[in-house]
């Protein structure tokens, strides 16, 4: 497949910086930002533009997670394929949910942020902390487990949770593999609807940059930025320790397989921005989607590895939580040894899982963590709950990137990858059509993945 550069003038003309989403959302962030921290009031009152916003970003994940599973899977024609991205998405997902907590750890040890603070658990009011601390209680990995199954098909739509829409979805697109030709007319009514909700997608991002200038505006409004000073030691070592790990570590992995983590990142600098602006990784999973299967990736692995990625594949929120759990221990001068550092890991590595997609997840999964290891008290969250919102929106814009790394990964390894057309995106070209669909290793031969199609 090519990816025309030459097309008329007319066709091909930039448009104004200023049109450029990633343009209008940083104006927005920085527009909110002044008017959070100059009229705090103002900003505080600006709330329901950004939960306006994730409301209607929410309203259309579910179907946009559906249809691009069901019509994938769907075009697979075997369940071999399935099986392959799977397993190796959730190899990908354990090992580096795995290496970023080890990271946060090793980084508290040797900053050490919390050292010379001498606070007195005993001086900490808890109360600030019993609504997540109830949240952690109740997403116990069992109750994980068994929420993945809906109370009936159409409820998992009803209530917008993630896991639910892919259980069914998978089912669904199985089920289409296994009749085979009778499902035929069922595909292609549901990709003829994807082409549609993912034209929905387009209008709400047009609407994106007034969602993050309320959110952002709040943030500065409610907390203010001299909130954290006092905690600035745990803030910069968490955003310097998530930059190195995006860099050093995802970098090398794209480097491995053949692409810059560079221009990743500017593909999709209006998404990180806009969830650096709503501190919602949510916020762009749709656009996510259509992007990683317009650069190249097949629908089918997209379908799998992202909405999976979003409860499994937390790099961000794992590297806080051992970060946060060891500043509260030095912080109240709480010695833990070795082994029961390890302990408070492994409790981690259960914990990230059964408190995903829960709003607020990485401080409640914090305290789902800190409650299980009782010698770090867990009234000690309430001296980082001023700073969490801050260091909530460098989780979300870590785990959205680690997200995207994943997608192109599995996608390379499973052969479903267009490395001409995706390098051909990271170098500038214009993704205004989808990719030409990849087909999976097992597949049968010469079957194609969906449908290029023009947007």
């Amino acid at each position: 497949m090519q990816i025309d550069t030459s097309a008329g003038p007319a066709a091909q003309a930039p448009r104004p910086f200023y049109r450029h989403l990633y343009f209008q959302v940083l104006v927005a962030i920085g527009t909110g930002a002044a008017i959070g921290h100059f009229y705090p009031e103002t900003g505080v009152a600006l709330k329901p533009l950004g939960d306006g916003f994730i409301k209607l970003v929410k309203m259309i994940i579910s179907p946009v997670i559906f249809l691009t599973i069901v019509t994938g899977l769907a075009g697979m024609g075997t369940l071999r394929g399935v099986g392959s991205v799977v397993g190796k998405a959730f190899g990908y997902f354990f090992f580096f949910s795995t290496l970023a907590l080890i990271i946060g750890m090793i980084v508290a040890n040797v900053v050490q942020p919390g050292a010379g603070m001498n606070i007195d658990p005993a001086t900490l009011d808890a109360s600030k902390v019993t609504d997540y601390a109830t949240k952690a209680h109740e997403t116990t990995l069992t109750g994980f487990v068994m929420d993945i199954i809906p109370t009936t098909f159409t409820s998992a739509f009803v209530e917008g949770n993630i896991l639910q829409v892919l259980f069914i979805a998978i089912l669904f697109g199985v089920a289409l593999i296994l009749i085979g030709d009778k499902g035929k007319p069922v595909v292609a009514l549901f990709e003829a609807a994807s082409h549609a909700v993912f034209r929905v997608v387009d209008i709400l991002m047009k609407v994106a940059p007034i969602g993050a200038f309320g959110a952002f505006a709040f943030t500065i409004g409610k907390y203010g930025i001299g909130s954290i000073v006092n905690l600035a030691a745990l803030v910069g070592t968490f955003y310097l320790t998530s930059a190195l790990f995006i860099i050093v570590i995802l970098g090398a992995v794209c480097a491995l397989n053949g692409f810059s983590i560079f221009r990743l990142i500017a593909y999709l600098k209006a998404e990180i921005l806009l969830v650096l602006g709503t501190s919602s990784s949510e916020s762009a999973l749709p656009s996510l989607m259509d992007k990683m299967e317009r650069a190249g990736c097949a629908r089918p692995v997209v379908g799998l590895v992202v909405p999976t990625g979003y409860s499994f594949n937390l790099d961000g929120t794992n590297i806080y939580m051992t970060l946060a759990a060891l500043f509260i221990a030095q912080a109240t001068n709480i010695d833990l040894s070795l082994e029961q550092q390890i302990l408070l890991l492994l409790v981690a590595m259960l914990s990230s899982k059964g408190a995903a997609g829960v709003t607020g997840a990485g401080f409640i999964t914090l305290a789902a963590t800190l409650s299980v290891v009782p010698t770090v008290p867990l009234a000690g969250m309430a001296i980082i709950l001023g700073v969490d919102r801050f260091m909530s929106e460098c989780r979300s814009i870590t785990n959205f990137i680690g997200n995207a790394v994943a997608t192109v990964v599995v996608s390379r390894w499973e052969g479903a990858l267009d490395m001409e057309r995706f390098q051909a995106v990271m170098n500038g070209a214009r993704d205004d059509q989808h990719a030409e669909a990849m087909p999976l290793r097992g597949a049968p031969a010469g079957l194609q993945l969906g449908e290029a199609s023009a947007d």
